[in-house]
């Protein structure tokens, strides 16, 4: 039983949480930190190449089109591989498929300055290097969350999940800011061959570590490979747990009506808000989203005051909702920021509750996998939410899409919780009774 959120482990009694578990424990592990450090690195860089490359693409084909397949590329590779690459990842040493991954963004990266200083660059070499740092961002998602595990363990598992979002989130907020220094200092091919240096950081610290990713449960197992029907049987084994439903079913809310579309239609909200000039308002209301994930992290993590449990995930996931709806509606410039920040906090509460949840209560045989459906779920389905707010946007204005999506989002959450809930209630029931 893990103290931290009252939910049974897979871990022998010797790895029993302790009762209080430290502020930030993930950063005094000597091994965890240079690799959360090593995250962040690596989450800026990929939002600078994400800079660099579609203002090359927008001015070289001023094309709506490829604007949206930047997106869909982007999420579509965790809708359809997650949980394949979580098969690896429960099969082999998650050290090289990480390094795999990062060398794959640089292998990008490097592709993308050479098609730009040859002026060789079509749509058809665009749409697969969009596909290919989508997969990319697939292989390394699985991988990444085992290594956590086994860094600190279960008892400071919350904390290393809630430091590798908050680190995330500081490669997400400075992405942009550096990604547009190099482009306007470097220009795109210099500043796109200098982007690569970001993902060595983690790429190198991984040859130094001696965890893999499976060294608390008992080393590398070699397993069968991953079929498809060995994946309907972990969703069968999923189904089973109500609270790893809910876990999964609230992330995919959150993605899927929300998710990828608040940055992409913020040049609207910055425009309609009219607060001076539109470009300034962008950036500010930019900062302020990714602000709020840095901010949640860090209060979350020096408060320990909310524990990863189904209700503490319910209220995260409605108050994003919430949040969201007033963004839609108000007319208030300062609100809209101050809305922002606040769905920024409780959007990195959620997404750290449901993984820390999902990889307690996983099997250590099929964590990776399991975490691969979380995967498919927080991040494969926010390619449809380029359906609920901005293909809905474009019929009835994106503040009105935005705003029925959040609404829903809202509505949704709360059948989620009441599910969850629930079910929980009644099984307690019964074993009381029995």
């Amino acid at each position: 039983m893990c103290s931290a959120c009252g939910v049974p482990t897979h871990q022998p009694e010797a790895e029993a949480a302790p009762a209080a578990p430290r502020k930030f424990a993930a950063l005094y592990n000597k091994d965890c930190r240079p690799y959360l450090i090593g995250t962040g690195l690596a989450m800026m860089a990929d939002n600078v190449e994400h800079v660099i490359t579609y203002w090359v693409l927008w001015e070289k084909f001023q094309s709506p089109a490829l604007t949206g397949f930047e997106v869909i590329s982007h999420w579509v590779p965790f809708l359809l591989f997650s949980v394949y690459f979580g098969g690896l990842a429960d099969r082999h040493d998650c050290r090289r498929i990480i390094q795999a991954a990062q060398v794959l963004f640089m292998a990008v990266s490097a592709a993308w300055g050479v098609l730009i200083l040859t002026d060789t660059l079509e749509v058809w070499s665009a749409c697969v290097l969009l596909i290919l740092h989508g997969c990319a961002g697939a292989i390394w998602g699985p991988g990444e969350q085992l290594m956590l595990h086994d860094f600190v363990g279960p008892a400071e598992l919350p904390s290393a999940v809630r430091l590798n979002a908050t680190f995330r989130s500081l490669g997400i907020l400075f992405g942009p800011v550096v990604g547009s220094a190099l482009l306007l200092g470097l220009g795109p091919v210099a500043g796109i061959f200098v982007n690569v240096a970001f993902y060595l950081p983690l790429t190198v610290f991984l040859f130094r570590t001696k965890f893999t990713g499976h060294t608390r449960d008992g080393g590398i197992i070699r397993r069968p490979r991953v079929g498809l029907m060995d994946s309907v049987r972990i969703l069968k084994d999923i189904s089973g747990n109500p609270t790893m439903v809910g876990m999964i079913i609230l992330a995919g809310l959150g993605a899927f009506f929300v998710g990828a579309s608040m940055q992409s239609s913020m040049p609207i909200f910055a425009q309609d808000l009219g607060a001076g000039s539109a470009g300034t308002a962008y950036g500010v209301l930019l900062f302020a989203n990714g602000a709020g994930g840095v901010i949640g992290g860090i209060l979350l993590e020096a408060t320990g005051k909310i524990k990863p449990n189904v209700p503490a995930a319910v209220i995260s996931t409605a108050v994003y909702g919430i949040s969201s709806l007033f963004f839609a509606m108000t007319a208030s410039y300062p609100i809209a920021v101050v809305l922002l920040v606040i769905g920024g906090v409780a959007n990195l509460a959620s997404m750290s509750i449901g993984q820390t949840v999902v990889q307690l209560l996983a099997k250590p045989e099929e964590r990776g996998r399991v975490i691969g459906v979380y995967s498919v779920s927080a991040s494969g389905l926010r390619a449809g939410s380029g359906f609920t707010v901005g293909l809905l946007g474009s019929a009835v204005g994106v503040h009105w899409s935005l705003g029925l999506s959040a609404a829903a989002l809202t509505v949704g959450t709360g059948i989620a919780g009441w599910y969850s809930l629930g079910s929980r209630r009644a099984r307690q029931l019964h074993q009381v009774t029995d």
